[in-house]
């Protein structure tokens, strides 16, 4: 991608690893200054365990052809996100896009009812999920409207329209990944008066780390998952969310999205990015029309 963001300043919140890195780097590709926060660093491992860094995406951020700042941050306490963002304020001067990433989704427990669900857990995924997406639009927001154009991306899983008719297989996970999508269209009304603009965005099936780790393969070989999980035909690589965000991010006219819940796979349509493989996945179509109602895998049509 060319510089169309060059000295845009970004924030993404929770991008160690998953959709938060590929969304780092394809900003860094555009030419953006990126601060990349979480709580894995060299020195240091979150309850996640994974051996991603906070400096591991900076680097990538940088090869891209941007400038990432790693900087390690708990999104869930008020005093770490503030110190954030006034060094963004004193090192920048502004915040252009802001990226909420932080999903907790490790805890999620699927496929039994509420009463025999670790109540600890459940309580946790909602901090994560929605605790640190507030607290951060908290203290990152009046730095983001100084300036008109300035773009907020609520990461989630599910369209509304897909989330609004099912179940997503557990209380916690279904209510915090709905809510994240009201959290963007409330944001837009307050973001509005000062022509800024939030979006809920999600991607397709995810070929985050911890999904390849799942699936005992790499990025190299992943098509080999589909023998255990033929659908993963579908998935998609964390830099199609990535291009999604760094395309609305460079459109002139993205108000036109504003308050909307938004996947990668229609943005690509609209703006006409592909994956690395030069694919174009919609993962929500392929859902709805093949997988949800029985149909063999088959990805013909959908990527």
């Amino acid at each position: 991608m060319n510089q169309v963001l060059k000295n845009k300043v970004a924030l993404v919140a929770g991008a160690t690893r998953g959709a938060g890195r590929g969304i780092a780097i394809e900003l860094g590709a555009s030419g953006t200054i990126v601060y990349v926060t979480g709580r894995t660093t060299h020195a240091q491992r979150s309850e996640y365990n994974r051996p991603e860094t906070i400096e591991e995406t900076a680097e990538l951020v940088n090869q891209a052809g941007g400038y990432g700042i790693p900087v390690q941050v708990d999104h869930l306490d008020p005093t770490q996100v503030q110190v954030l963002v006034t060094r963004i304020e004193n090192e920048q001067g502004r915040l252009d896009i802001l990226v909420n990433d932080i999903g907790g989704e490790y805890l999620a427990e699927f496929n039994r009812p509420v009463w025999q669900l670790s109540l600890e857990k459940g309580l946790r995924l909602f901090r994560l999920a929605l605790d640190t997406h507030i607290i951060t639009s908290h203290f990152a927001l009046p730095l983001l409207i100084k300036n008109s154009g300035g773009l907020v991306i609520e990461v989630t899983d599910g369209t509304a329209e897909y989330n609004n008719t099912n179940y997503r297989l557990s209380l916690f996970y279904d209510l915090a990944k709905t809510s994240v999508i009201r959290m963007a269209w409330a944001l837009a009304q307050e973001l509005q008066p000062h022509q800024c603009t939030s979006v809920a965005l999600t991607p397709g099936w995810l070929r985050s780390e911890i999904m390849l780790d799942h699936f005992g393969v790499s990025e190299a070989n992943w098509q080999d998952a589909t023998a255990k999980e033929p659908h993963f035909v579908i998935s998609e690589t964390p830099h199609y969310i990535g291009r999604a965000v760094a395309c609305l991010a460079g459109d002139p006219n993205v108000t036109r999205w504003n308050g909307q819940s938004l996947s990668s796979g229609q943005l690509a349509k609209v703006y006409g990015f592909t994956d690395l493989d030069g694919s174009q996945p919609d993962a929500w179509r392929y859902i709805c029309e093949v997988e949800a109602v029985g149909k063999p895998a088959d990805a013909t049509g959908y990527r």
